[in-house]
């Protein structure tokens, strides 16, 4: 029997937000094009994008498109109502179309990271309340959050489509993080010093977000057996206090398990052949990464026009995952030509290494696997108007979900991107 359980978000509500976040901050954008202004420390912001994606190989040839609406509602509380040193945020997601990793690829890294596995849904993402104290240098915040807004962050590798450049794909495999488009209820504080230039930051989330039983709901539910969810990260950004690292530049460690003990995957699939009697062992699900990015040099002695490099290395338990480490590398060009210092070119590799536990409970079912996936991706956003880009995209997979009997995949497509 659940503990706690509240559904707090239906299609009228939604609608009522979103008329509400409308009549108060007005048109999102002025004539001129330009942002509108933060009005008594309101303001609204809204972005539409869309992916087109024709893939080759794999499990079947065909394309898919799904789209992504954000809607955010961000308030200043002390300029809003002179609550002093308070924040929150309204967001509305809305997540459509048939995802051409699930139907056409079978990537255990992701495709494009706007696919989701539930149904076409329209949630709240975050639904916050923030209050920071001691000169910003501390913040406390409660409510509906997704870890990965703040969490195992490269800003250089923002640009790419594919999902393991947000949160790690081993991560984002496991029993229920509260990431993209699933956010949980929970608590997050943060410590940074005088100078911004170190931080500390800590969350503490519902273990399994939202309903599983129903998809489309946005729910605050505390169910027996939930458990729930860490994750710790410390890190270095040197820009705050030193011009010389302007643009990116970021060092961080983190760390990340779960209260709840999952079963070992390999007694289940041996269970499942008869092989074995009695119940699985119960493993802890745990994980930590370190990631880097550092802006290399200037072009054209324009701080605006950079290159930036990032890498990140991620591991996990493998006990009750299929991956057990994912290594992510790439380069991020900003401005590449003088007359367009608003396009980015991204060139991005990954590997995903699986688990051994993984690849012997395919071995039970005959099915032969790999010890690891790979991809690179390929990207340049061409920046149209200053609400509009266009971003063609190019990947290659080489064993896709790390299966030999599998055919590699070339993916080509777009990502078209609206500001509202």
């Amino acid at each position: 029997m659940p503990i706690f359980r509240m559904p707090i978000m239906t299609a009228t509500a939604i609608r009522l937000t979103l008329l509400i976040a409308v009549v108060l901050t007005g048109t999102a954008y002025a004539a001129d094009d330009t942002p509108a202004p933060n009005r008594d420390g309101i303001l609204f912001e809204g972005g539409l994008k869309i992916d087109t994606l024709r893939n080759r190989g794999a499990l079947r040839d065909g394309t898919r498109t799904v789209s992504h609406l954000d809607l955010k509602l961000k308030m200043d509380l002390e300029k809003a109502v002179g609550w002093q040193g308070g924040s929150a945020m309204i967001n509305v997601i809305r997540d459509a179309g048939r995802g051409p990793n699930e139907d056409l690829v079978g990537s255990l890294m992701g495709v494009t990271n706007l696919e989701v596995t539930s149904p076409t849904t329209t949630r709240l993402f975050h639904a916050w309340l923030q209050q920071s104290l001691l000169d910003e240098q501390l913040s406390f915040l409660v409510g509906i959050y997704p870890v990965d807004s703040e969490f195992q962050v490269m800003d250089a590798a923002g640009i790419f489509i594919k999902p393991e450049y947000g949160p790690t794909a081993d991560f984002s495999l496991t029993r229920g993080p509260s990431i993209f488009n699933n956010a949980a209820f929970g608590f997050r504080t943060r410590w940074q010093a005088a100078d911004k230039s170190l931080y500390a930051q800590w969350a503490l989330m519902d273990g399994i977000p939202n309903d599983p039983d129903h998809p489309k709901r946005t729910s605050v539910r505390f169910e027996h057996g939930d458990g729930a969810f860490n994750i710790l990260e410390i890190g270095w950004l040197p820009e705050a206090a030193n011009e010389e690292y302007k643009g990116h530049a970021k060092l961080a460690l983190g760390l990340w398990g779960y209260t709840v003990r999952e079963d070992d995957q390999l007694d289940v699939a041996n269970i499942d052949a008869g092989i074995t009697v009695g119940p699985a062992r119960k493993r802890r699900s745990r994980g930590s990464y370190l990631l880097g990015e550092r802006t290399l040099m200037r072009l054209g002695h324009d701080d605006a026009r950079f290159v930036s490099a990032f890498g990140r290395y991620s591991w996990t338990d493998g006990d009750s995952s299929p991956l057990k480490n994912v290594l992510s590398l790439g380069i991020h060009i900003k401005g590449p030509l003088a007359s367009r210092p608003d396009d980015i070119f991204g060139l991005a590799w990954s590997r995903a290494g699986t688990a051994s536990k993984w690849r012997d409970a395919q071995a039970v079912d005959a099915v032969a696997a790999d010890r690891a996936e790979r991809a690179i991706e390929l990207t340049y956003r061409y920046v149209v108007t200053p609400w509009f880009a266009v971003q063609p995209n190019f990947q290659r997979i080489v064993n896709p979900g790390a299966l030999r009997a599998v055919p590699n995949s070339t993916v080509i497509g777009a990502r078209f991107e609206f500001t509202l």
